[in-house]
């Protein structure tokens, strides 16, 4: 019994699909006297299911068929499985109904997302731009007055690298982005499988299982770019704030040496079009960032 029933968990672990396939031999065993045949059981099962019971022994010769080489240990396996399952289903039907009943994204993120885009007019509307440095101006001035620009550039790299840590860390839901990926990788080990034993009709359920899937990675996807809309919105009117503080002319002629390039102008192109201060300020974020999320031990990207 404990071989067969190691034979049988071994194919669903190999292909989940396999248990579906064992329990449809099974049931038509029970209902033909013990045995069953390819013509009974051809409906709910491929020949690569068919042929992977036969080969590893599960399946033997019988009088006149095929009969189980232990329906005992088989049926204590479908059992097991067939828990498993039902806990699993019911978890996730519990994961669609909150998805459901409750949508990941609030009323305030909707806005949120409507504002950063409305403020990144800004980049390209002079008046915008003009209105926005302003009223930043206000805030940041006495920075600015008392520090050299790089200097305030670096401050607000470490500010943005900060609050976008603590967004990404507390928005995402981590355990449901490790659903998600270990969901896809499952379907992808599936597939591989099934490629290797060049069971096209096994491939062709895996691909209408990867359609069905195409639901939860939209629901990966907002998960991700939910804190990215707060990001936005607290970090493009200090971008605005820094284009309008070169584009005034007292910031922008002014010379500063950058690492591995030299002496160059604030609003000079660095890396193609992608002026000196933006660089710079990507540099000293990416930088900070890291450090930030070291130091504080926090999670932005789920674990699998």
């Amino acid at each position: 019994m404990a071989r067969t029933a190691e034979k049988v968990e071994s194919l669903i672990e190999e292909d989940v699909t396999m248990a579906d396939a064992v329990a449809a031999v099974r049931r038509e065993t029970k209902a033909n006297g013990g045995e069953v045949e390819w013509g009974d059981v051809r409906d709910d099962l491929t020949s690569g299911q068919w042929g992977r019971l036969i080969e590893t022994g599960v399946l033997v010769s019988g009088d006149e068929g095929f009969r189980l080489a232990d329906p005992e240990a088989v049926d204590s396996v479908l059992d097991e499985d067939e828990s498993v399952t039902t806990t699993t289903t019911t978890a996730s039907g519990d994961a669609d109904a909150d998805t459901d009943d409750g949508p990941t994204w609030s009323q305030y993120d909707k806005l949120a997302g409507v504002a950063a885009l409305g403020l990144m007019v800004g980049y390209y509307y002079t008046p915008v731009r003009d209105t926005v440095g302003g009223v930043i101006d206000l805030l940041l001035s006495p920075l600015s007055a008392t520090m050299p620009f790089y200097a305030v550039i670096l401050s607000i790299a470490m500010i943005t690298g900060l609050y976008s840590t603590l967004l990404q860390s507390n928005l995402m839901d981590m355990d449901k982005m490790a659903e998600y990926q270990e969901q896809m990788q499952a379907i992808q080990e599936k597939q591989k499988r099934a490629k290797e034993r060049g069971d096209d009709e096994a491939l062709e359920k895996i691909r209408e299982e990867q359609m069905d899937a195409m639901g939860d990675q939209l629901g990966m996807f907002k998960e991700q770019f939910r804190p990215m809309v707060w990001i936005f919105l607290l970090t493009i009117p200090l971008f605005l704030w820094m284009y309008w503080k070169i584009g005034t002319g007292d910031i922008g002629g002014t010379t500063v040496v950058m690492p591995m390039h030299g002496e160059v102008t604030w609003d000079e192109g660095l890396v193609g079009p992608m002026q000196a201060w933006i660089v710079w300020y990507f540099l000293c974020s990416m930088g900070f960032t890291q450090l930030i999320r070291k130091s504080l031990n926090l999670q932005t990207t789920p674990s699998t």
